[in-house]
């Protein structure tokens, strides 16, 4: 089966450069339903049994969009093992204030997470958000075990690099080093062998948003 990975929309947030992480809300842009919509029309046609969404309203309402703009009446199933990971005191905060006041943990987080201890700021570490990422997705698998089986899930950008690439086999050291992932981008991953291996189909692509990528544009 396949497992399609969409990053929600750009927010607010994002372009103001803030963490948002697990509690964090912040609006979609209004440019992100025009993204959402060539997103749409890109996997349209594309048979899915269902949509999983982080409850977090950005990645909620991204997921609820792209059904409708695709014209489909798949169900959208909220779970909160794809939520961001929870940055503590971070929420909210400018990545340039957290750079300052954390430089040392701000800079594993993003280049050396096997470095990363977010205990200071009370925030969630690597090894409890991956754990809760792979348990919806061995649910997932055992759910839809069919081969044209495809499941599509709206999460955010750092929580869905650290979980794709564990289910890659990637060790958390190494989690970063191909880059992070775009507002609105697509992943797919496959499985012949009821997930436990994962091929990669696609890597944060972004063709189909016709644009120029920003470094805000990616995390």
């Amino acid at each position: 089966m396949q497992l399609y990975f969409v990053r929600h929309g750009k927010t607010k947030w994002n372009l103001e450069g803030r963490y948002q992480g697990g509690s964090g809300n912040s609006p979609l842009l209004p440019e992100s339903y025009e993204d959402i919509k060539k997103l749409a029309e890109y996997l349209k046609g594309t048979k899915f049994r269902a949509f999983y969404a982080s409850p977090l309203q950005r990645a909620l309402t991204t997921a609820v969009m792209l059904r409708n703009d695709m014209g489909i009446t798949v169900p959208v199933i909220v779970d909160d093992r794809l939520k961001e990971f929870n940055l503590g005191d971070l929420e909210g905060m400018k990545f340039v204030d957290a750079e300052s006041q954390y430089p040392d943990q701000i800079k594993a987080f993003r280049y050396s997470p096997e470095r990363y201890d977010p205990s200071t700021f009370h925030g969630e570490d690597f090894e409890h958000m991956i754990k809760r990422g792979k348990s919806l997705i061995s649910d997932i698998v055992k759910r839809y075990p069919n081969k044209d089986d495809k499941v599509l899930l709206v999460s955010h950008g750092a929580a869905l690099c650290a979980l794709i690439r564990t289910l890659e086999g990637y060790d958390v050291a190494d989690i970063r080093k191909r880059g992070g992932l775009t507002n609105t981008s697509l992943t797919i991953l496959d499985t012949e062998n009821q997930g436990k291996t994962f091929n990669e189909i696609a890597w944060n692509e972004t063709s189909y948003l016709d644009r120029k990528i920003t470094s805000r544009d990616t995390i």
